[in-house]
């Protein structure tokens, strides 16, 4: 079983036959806003309950180079806009750090505002392979009528949204798997990844996962000893886990940087269910990659 310490991560995935890991949940951000959400999490506050210590606090050469130690050959730097006039230029900055970081997928985001249709379709002629929106930090309804097209759009391009629909880390007025469902009923083909194995609200999302063929979750932060303490994973579950990930639906997510533990922690959590191998290399591996 995988230990806890990163630079044991390596030695892990390649003992299961993998060439390394993909991670469809990890961040970076301009540095101004990255300090501002850095003193969230570590100060908490009314998105952020109690909040926590940042493991990875480090310089972006140190923690991409750690990336890359861990053996990560493919990762966002996902960004989510709060507030209107921010998204395209946080698409430009996102995109732009992927052209300049080797492994990272080319990655925008989007908000409910004038405009957003157009920067969208920018996004992806500019190749945006994957997509990010946080419902409850943004505080908007995916139903709004102005995101209309754009679902469609990215429904019509395949493209994965990972979606922070959740009501983690506190509850919000458009979390929960009723809003983005609301989305799924109009756009069934949406490439929806929910982030966080949809906690709390584990069997109502993994509901979504079933009767949506493109409908997956990711395992950021879930399962992890921070996670269970609080809104632990129901063992009753684990066989329809095991089957999503077989079946392609559950690919690897972690949040680092900002997350209370070393990255190890996050693969061990996924290590200690003995679920197989089978399915810790979908996870980690081949069904990430075939959504980018």
């Amino acid at each position: 079983m995988l230990t806890e310490q990163d630079s044991a991560v390596p030695d892990w995935w390649r003992a299961l036959g993998l060439p390394g890991l993909v991670d469809l949940h990890v961040h970076f951000l301009p540095e101004r806003m990255e300090r501002r959400v850095w003193h969230h999490f570590a100060h908490g506050g009314p998105l952020m309950g109690r909040g926590w210590r940042i493991e990875y606090a480090w310089p972006v050469a140190e923690r991409v180079a750690r990336l890359r130690e861990l053996g990560l050959l493919a990762f966002p730097a996902l960004a989510y806009a709060h507030r209107p006039d921010m998204a395209a230029d946080l698409n430009d900055w996102t995109l732009g750090f992927a052209r300049r970081t080797p492994g990272c997928v080319p990655s925008a985001t989007f908000y409910p505002e004038p405009g957003a249709e157009e920067y969208v379709r920018r996004a992806l002629e500019d190749g945006a392979r994957i997509f990010k929106v946080h419902l409850q930090v943004g505080g908007f309804d995916p139903n709004a009528p102005g995101l209309e097209a754009i679902w469609g759009l990215l429904a019509e391009a395949g493209v994965p949204v990972v979606v922070h629909a959740s009501a983690v880390p506190v509850p919000g007025g458009h979390l929960g798997p009723g809003p983005i469902g609301g989305v799924l009923r109009r756009h069934p083909r949406l490439r929806v990844v929910i982030a966080h194995l949809g906690m709390p609200d584990y069997d109502a999302f993994f509901e979504l996962a079933g009767r949506y063929e493109r409908v997956a979750l990711d395992t950021t932060m879930a399962l992890t000893d921070f996670s269970e303490l609080g809104m632990p994973f129901p063992r009753r579950l684990l066989p329809v886990l095991r089957d999503l990930g077989i079946a392609g639906k559950i690919v690897l997510g972690s949040d680092f940087p900002t997350i209370p533990h070393p990255y190890a922690h996050q693969l061990h959590a996924l290590d200690r269910l003995d679920l197989g191998d089978d399915w810790l290399r979908a996870v980690c591996w081949s069904n990430g990659l075939a959504m980018i």
